[in-house]
C-alpha cells in the first residue's frame, strides 16, 4: 500500500472513534498582516449541519477551506476525527485528497467536457474504485438527487438547479464522514433556493452526514443547521442552535446580524422589585422591560437602546396608545409585497421603523396606528 493511500484510509476510518468529526483548536490564518482566521476553536459532530454564518471577509470560506487543505493553517491543529490533518507546529499536513472529505463549490464546478455520470464518478476514479462499484455508486446516488435518467447528459445542457444536484452527488459519493459547502445556492433562483434548502435538509437526514455549510445568508443558515457559528473578523462570535441564537443573541452584531430588529434609544427609569426595569424613551413614553430580557450591567440609571424583534410587535388602532407599552405612529409608507404589507412607520417622538403589516386589513399611507412592544419580548442593551 503506498502512502497517500495509507493516509487516506487512516483518517477515514478514525472518523469512527468519536462525536466529533472534525475539531479546530486554535487555529489561525494569516495573508500577509490580515488574520482571516484568529485563534479559531470549532467542533462539527457527528450527523449535524454546522453553518458559518458571517459577512464577506469574517473568515468563513478560509475556515472550510482549512478543512479540507486548500488552505494551510498557520497556527493550531485541526483534526478530522482522531487524525491530525493539520499541525503546522510539528509539520503535519495531509493532503485534500487524501482526507476523503466531500465538497460543494460555489460555482458547482461541473465540467462541461464530461457527462452528468463522469462528473460524479470522478472522486472514485481518483480513488481506482473498480468499475462495476463506480457504476452502482453512481447511479444510487444520482437516484438519490432526482436525476436518474441524466447520466449521459452532458455537462454544457443542465440547469442550475441540475447542476447543484450533480455537485451534491459528487460530494457524497465517496461516502464522506464530512460534506463541506460553500454558498452552494447562491447562484440559483429565489424559488428554486427555498426548493433545494428542503430537499438538502432531507438526504442530509436520510444518510445521516455530517455536514459544514458556509454562507452569508441568514435564512439559508436559520432553516439548514442544527448549529450557526455566527462569525466576525476570523472569530467565532457566537454559536448555539438558530433558535436561541435568534431570540437570546449575546452580543449587538449577533443580534442585528440575525433578522431585524426596532431600536429606541431610552434612558433607565427604575428597577422594580420584580426585576423588571421601566425606561422612558426619547418622547417621554414610559416602557415596561421584564426582568429576564436586560442583557446590560444592572443599574438604575442611564442610556440604554430597547430593541424588539418586527414579528413581536402589536399592531392595534390610535384608541388603545393610552395603554401600557404603546406607542404612538403613523404609516409614512407601504409597499404590497404579496402576502403582507412592508411599511415604514413613524413613532412619535421622531423614529422610523419598517414593519410588516398584514395584508388582510386595509392600510393606507398616513394612518394612525398603535403599536404594542410586549415587556416579554423587549430587549435592553447598552448603546454601543
Amino acid at each position: 500500500m503506498d502512502t497517500a493511500s495509507a493516509k487516506g484510509r487512516a483518517v477515514s476510518a478514525a472518523t469512527g472513534a468519536e462525536d466529533v468529526v472534525l475539531r479546530f483548536e486554535k487555529v489561525s490564518r494569516l495573508f500577509g498582516a490580515f488574520a482571516a482566521v484568529q485563534s479559531l476553536d470549532l467542533e462539527l459532530h457527528r450527523g449535524e449541519v454546522l453553518t458559518l454564518l458571517g459577512p464577506s471577509g469574517c473568515g468563513k470560506t478560509t475556515t472550510l477551506r482549512m478543512a479540507i487543505g486548500l488552505e494551510r493553517a498557520d497556527a493550531g491543529r485541526i483534526s478530522y476525527g482522531a487524525v491530525t490533518v493539520d499541525n503546522p507546529q510539528s509539520g503535519v499536513f495531509i493532503a485534500p485528497e487524501q482526507r476523503q472529505m466531500g465538497i460543494v463549490f460555489q460555482s458547482y464546478a461541473i465540467w462541461p467536457h464530461m457527462n452528468v455520470f463522469e462528473n460524479v464518478a470522478f472522486p472514485l476514479r481518483t480513488r481506482k474504485t473498480g468499475e462495476r462499484e463506480i457504476h452502482e455508486k453512481v447511479k444510487a446516488f444520482l437516484d438519490i438527487v432526482g436525476l436518474a435518467g441524466f447520466e449521459n447528459r452532458s455537462g454544457m445542457h443542465l440547469s442550475g438547479g441540475q447542476q447543484q444536484r450533480v455537485a451534491v452527488a459528487r460530494g457524497l459519493v465517496g461516502a464522506p464522514d464530512v460534506l463541506l459547502m460553500d454558498e452552494p445556492f447562491s447562484n440559483l433562483d429565489a424559488k428554486l433556493r427555498d426548493q433545494m434548502r428542503v430537499e438538502l435538509k432531507e438526504l442530509q437526514r436520510r444518510l445521516g452526514t455530517s455536514i459544514l455549510f458556509v454562507t452569508h445568508d441568514q435564512t439559508e443558515a436559520l432553516a439548514l443547521s442544527d448549529r450557526i457559528a455566527v462569525m466576525k473578523s476570523g472569530q467565532v462570535e457566537q454559536i448555539g442552535a438558530p433558535l436561541d441564537l435568534y431570540m437570546n443573541p449575546q452580543t449587538s452584531f449577533v443580534r442585528d446580524f440575525l433578522g431585524q430588529t426596532l431600536q429606541m434609544k431610552a434612558d433607565i427609569q427604575c428597577l422594580n422589585e420584580d426585576g423588571s426595569v421601566q425606561v422612558v424613551l426619547a418622547n417621554g413614553q414610559i416602557l415596561l422591560v421584564s426582568g429576564q430580557n436586560h442583557l446590560i450591567t444592572k443599574r438604575s440609571s442611564g442610556p440604554c437602546l430597547v430593541t424588539i424583534r418586527p414579528e413581536e410587535i402589536g399592531i392595534g388602532d390610535k384608541s388603545s396608545s393610552q395603554s401600557p407599552n404603546h406607542v404612538s405612529a403613523r404609516i409614512r409608507t407601504l409597499l404590497f409585497l404579496g402576502q403582507h404589507f412592508e411599511a415604514l412607520v413613524d413613532f412619535e417622538g421622531g423614529d422610523s421603523f419598517l414593519i410588516h403589516l398584514p395584508r388582510l386589513f386595509g392600510w393606507q399611507e398616513g394612518q394612525a396606528l398603535s403599536i404594542h412592544l410586549p415587556a416579554e419580548f423587549l430587549q435592553i442593551w447598552d448603546r454601543d
